[in-house]
């Protein structure tokens, strides 16, 4: 099967985002281990640290233990999207491709994590031990100092807030959404003036 288009431009992206997020995780699991067990890499001290950390939650942690569910929105999400990415007007959009081609690797690296595919085991606490680990892996810490220390996150969820917020800058203005529509050739002129 070939692909073309806007078809072919929303597997590429969404597939790459995808492969990006999955091979990053475990590059950086490998080299740090699992949360309090490894080390940190600081690459600017206080504002930039690499760190592996487990959320069984959402968004900044919220909704510990309910990984189940967020799973559960993970798929009907991604069904809505392939759904939407269906429609001619959508593939005619590649604004709009890119945004969703964003939030699909999104949902489908961290729904990866939720499932428990990396075989991670729980190490701590002492009841958990040998448990399967399904929890999305975080590892990239940022921080201002006095200002917020945002909670640690990965690149899933750094493609989930772009294609959001592409999504938004769609919805505020014609502009965006309009972007990659096709121009209406001009119509010829019915009046009546001469050739020169």
């Amino acid at each position: 099967m070939r692909l073309n288009g806007g078809r072919g431009l929303f597997i590429a992206l969404a597939l790459a985002a995808t492969v990006v997020d999955l091979a990053t995780k475990r590059a950086i699991f490998d080299r740090l281990g699992m949360p309090g067990a490894g080390d940190r890499l600081v690459l600017l001290p206080g504002v930039f640290v690499l760190e592996t950390n487990l959320n069984e939650g959402a968004l900044f942690g919220m909704g510990q233990g309910l990984g189940w569910l967020f799973a559960a929105i993970s798929i009907t999400a991604l069904a809505g999207i392939v759904a939407m990415v269906s429609r001619p007007s959508t593939l005619r959009n590649t604004w709009l491709l890119v945004a969703m081609a964003l939030i699909c690797g999104g949902i489908v690296g961290n729904l990866y994590d939720r499932l428990g595919l990396p075989g991670l085991s729980w190490h701590a606490p002492l009841e958990r031990m040998g448990e399967p680990v399904r929890a999305v892996r975080d590892w990239i810490h940022v921080a201002v100092p006095g200002v917020i220390d945002w909670p640690i996150f990965n690149l899933a969820d750094s493609w989930l807030v772009i294609g959001a917020g592409m999504l938004l800058l769609t919805s505020l203005g014609p502009s965006a959404a309009k972007a990659d529509r096709p121009v209406k050739p001009a119509q010829p002129d019915r009046g009546g003036s001469a050739a020169p």
